[in-house]
């Protein structure tokens, strides 16, 4: 949220997210307030080098440009400072010198030339090659140009490169020569030497700018080099594109107001698969180790000082080697130890609880959608007032109109998630199995229980939660305005109830704390809607197979809007693009002229050969991709690199298994006759560049086992010291076998086992230290190699 904008006056605000100069994210707008509150949450992988990652909070305007009013620009070095806590950041002036983004390609040299006279001078040769990643300019590739200047006390020598048109990585390929000092004639000495004085004081400046023909040109980035790191060396690097010294610096920046934002940035450099095996080998066997308490997945997450930041990777990796079933089960039976009362089962945020949490999140995107999306839509689309509570009634409120408008939702709601049963997933139905088995073992003379316990997660922790945030779950684009997400609210109570009612032995009607949902509820047919619920939990937790016809219903993968260049079925006219609505399902690729409508283009999943990022030259446009199947290519424009990133991804995990994949393709298009990538006039011509790697096949769940398990060595190296206070403890209790010593250093630690858990640890802390030397023989090499401005490190990044 935002507070204290200006103007000082009721405006519609929305907030953009940037990767440097490129939008990447857009809440929705947040009428008439002068403090919006947006409540929305991002998370996305990071596909590219960046400087900054910033937020720009705009007036909308309906006639004219939308006005920025202000931002927040945070550094990538700085992003760790402010991850995991919410923090209020006052708004910045947004000036186009400090708008920059991008890196520029130089070599420079010093060179030595003896003239017909004999006398020597110092020559500065500046080869400026090439630029990469510049900014759109008004949604459109930029027209740049670089300036080349030689700066000092009393010089400023500039020289100009040819203005390219329409790219955002142009080939300059130019050289400068500037006269470094003035001539002198040649001494005793073997060596010229270099006049101090004018060296120290001279640097080389490249600003890169826009071409804007008829209108003011742009400054899109600068950088500066001493000229004295050149004497003994040529000097070749990539060097990012720098702000104006004099950029986003203003007197006025305590008057633009604040914006509070909840940032959580991880950044993982992932070494090669096999420096993992270790590591990932004693992590799956976790859920063999008896006890559980003394395994390494159970260990992380005593460590951690947060159980979400070990439980995220642990899940994902599990998950992906098809070892979670059998790790939940055991850690939902040593959490059933501590529990002393039925009614209490499940019900705390332990290890086995968010585990399961988060097991749902990842398996059940597309059960959410499929059971929730249509009746959410009709919610949020066609809102009817809901409201039931006299306090908060407003004046001309039919309470008795509210009440059927809120029973009509819960009943829909509730039929459509109780006839889901053969929609649920696979995984999730035998976690629940295990968990039902686990509380009826557990409280055997309880019959309530075994339903209980799956109700506690899939009424209460899966459906009621999707309902109350849809946003969350992608069950709408935005966060619903403050009366919807009302409604909403109280439709996740009723669900939560519902849901509860075929585990509860006591009177439905005297746990509520409402007065007004008690009322609500007295409509309600208690036998009818327990025996609902109760058939549903026995039908997802049975392992029983589903139907057939449960299976063949296509998975939806991805939708949304982009551009398209026109297939060219007709030599006659433009080939232009054409915004449409793209549509990923397990089964076809499909676009549409617009949402809901029926697809205009169909592309078979199996007739896909390969999906590849297209060359910008080839139509002078940015985040382009292209999918080869068996007639033309279909070429496409995203509206930012994240999101063609996540395109291709789905793309290629969907048809990672085609047997007719093609192992080359041609980077660039097919134009005028020839290829522009190879010059190949032949359109059949085998592709001249190898297709990209295979990436998971899975279609539902995006898990990369080598990079979640490189940040789970990352949460053990930064809990050494807890690591080394758990092993102490074990030594401390193998060694007196009676009454603990100084139970405060691990008191909260659970230790049923010390010999088992001191030996995991052992493994644990002889495997940190061989990945901790392989990361440093890693960083020694790169700093070695790299020089400033050189390629980023092989890192990956991501952002929520």
């Amino acid at each position: 949220d935002a507070k204290h904008l200006v103007p000082n006056k009721m405006r519609d605000f929305f907030c953009t997210i940037n990767l440097d100069q490129e939008e990447v994210f857009r809440t929705q707008v947040v009428e008439k307030s002068l403090s919006p509150y947006f409540g929305e949450e991002f998370y996305f992988e990071i596909p590219r080098t960046f400087q900054w990652l910033s937020f720009y909070i705009y007036d909308k305007s309906v006639l004219q440009k939308d006005l920025r009013i202000g931002k927040v620009s945070i550094k990538k070095e700085d992003l760790r400072n402010y991850t995991g806590k919410e923090n209020w950041f006052m708004l910045q002036p947004v000036d186009s010198n400090s708008e920059v983004q991008g890196k520029v390609h130089l070599e420079l040299k010093l060179n030595e030339l003896i003239t017909d006279n004999g006398s020597v001078c110092q020559q500065l040769v500046v080869h400026i090659k090439e630029c990469h990643g510049l900014p759109l300019i008004n949604g459109q590739s930029c027209d740049p140009y670089a300036t080349v200047s030689l700066v000092g006390p009393c010089r400023n020598d500039q020289k100009k490169t040819k203005v390219k048109k329409k790219t955002s990585n142009p080939q300059f390929n130019e050289t400068f020569y500037f006269e470094v000092t003035r001539s002198s004639s040649y001494t005793k000495k073997s060596q010229f030497q270099v006049e101090e004085e004018d060296i120290e004081k001279l640097e080389v400046r490249v600003d890169l700018w826009n071409n804007g023909n008829l209108v003011q040109d742009v400054f899109l980035g600068e950088i500066k080099v001493p000229v004295k790191v050149l004497r003994n060396d040529s000097f070749q690097a990539w060097y990012l594109l720098q702000p104006r010294e004099n950029g986003n610096k203003s007197s006025k920046t305590d008057d633009l107001g604040s914006l509070r934002l909840n940032i959580c940035y991880t950044e993982d450099c992932v070494l090669p698969s096999e420096y993992y095996t270790s590591l990932r080998d004693l992590l799956l066997k976790s859920s063999d180790v008896q006890p559980i308490s003394a395994s390494a997945a159970y260990i992380l997450s005593e460590v951690c000082r947060d159980k979400y930041d070990a439980v995220l990777p642990l899940v994902r990796l599990l998950l992906h080697h098809h070892k979670l079933v059998p790790f939940v089960a055991a850690v939902a039976e040593l959490d059933l130890k501590d529990t002393q009362e039925a009614n209490t089962i499940f019900r705390g945020n332990s290890l086995a609880t968010r585990c399961v949490d988060e097991m749902m999140k990842i398996v059940g995107k597309h059960y959410l959608k499929v059971t929730l999306k249509p009746v959410i839509d009709e919610i949020c689309e066609s809102p009817k007032p809901c409201e039931i509570d006299p306090i908060k009634l407003r004046e001309g409120d039919n309470v008795e109109i509210n009440m059927e408008n809120l029973r009509y939702y819960v009943d829909k709601v509730f039929r459509e998630i109780v006839r889901s049963s053969i929609s649920c997933p696979t995984l999730m139905c035998d976690v629940f199995y295990s968990l039902r088995h686990l509380a009826a073992k557990r409280f055997p003379n309880d019959p309530h229980v075994q339903y209980s316990a799956v109700s506690s997660f899939v009424f209460l922790r899966f459906f009621a939660v999707a309902v109350v945030s849809p946003h969350t779950f992608h069950l709408r684009p935005h966060h619903p305005d403050a009366q919807t997400s009302r409604t909403l609210t109280l439709i996740s109570k009723a669900i939560q109830t519902l849901g509860s009612w075929g585990s509860l032995t006591k009177s439905k009607l005297s746990s509520f704390k409402e007065t007004f949902m008690c009322e609500f509820f007295k409509t309600f047919q208690e036998e009818k809607f327990t025996e609902s619920v109760k058939k549903f939990l026995d039908d997802v937790s049975s392992t029983e197979s589903k139907e057939p016809s449960g299976l063949s219903e296509p998975v939806h993968l991805k939708e949304g809007e982009m551009y398209k260049r026109a297939q060219g079925r007709t030599r006659i006219g433009k080939k232009n693009f054409k915004k449409r609505w793209f549509c990923l399902t397990s089964r076809e690729f499909t676009y549409h002229k617009q949402q809901d409508k029926e697809p205009i283009f169909t592309i078979p999943i199996k007739n896909i050969l390969a999906v590849e990022k297209l060359d910008e030259s080839a139509f002078s446009k940015k985040n382009m991709f292209q999918v080869l199947h068996g007639e033309k290519p279909l070429y496409i424009q995203a509206n930012n690199c994240v999101e063609a990133s996540e395109w291709i991804e789905a793309l290629c995990r969907v048809t990672r298994c085609n047997q007719k994949r093609l192992s080359s393709y041609h980077p660039s298009a097919f134009l005028n006759g020839n290829w522009l990538c190879c010059k190949a006039t032949t359109e059949n011509t085998v592709g001249c560049a190898r297709c990209t790697a295979d990436v998971p096949a899975d279609t539902q769940i995006e898990i990369d086992g080598d990079r979640e398990t490189e940040r789970i060595y990352s949460l053990f190296t930064i809990n050494m010291s807890k690591l080394q206070k758990l092993e102490e403890a074990c030594g401390s209790i193998a060694v007196y076998q009676g009454p603990r010593k100084e139970p405060d250093d691990y008191s909260n630690f659970t230790i049923e086992d010390s010999v088992a858990t001191f030996h995991t640890l052992k493994q644990i802390t002889d495997i940190v230290g061989k990945l901790n030397e392989s990361h440093e023989k890693f960083r020694k090499k790169r700093s070695s190699s790299a020089k400033y401005g050189s390629e980023e490190n092989p890192i990956v990044g991501k952002v929520s």
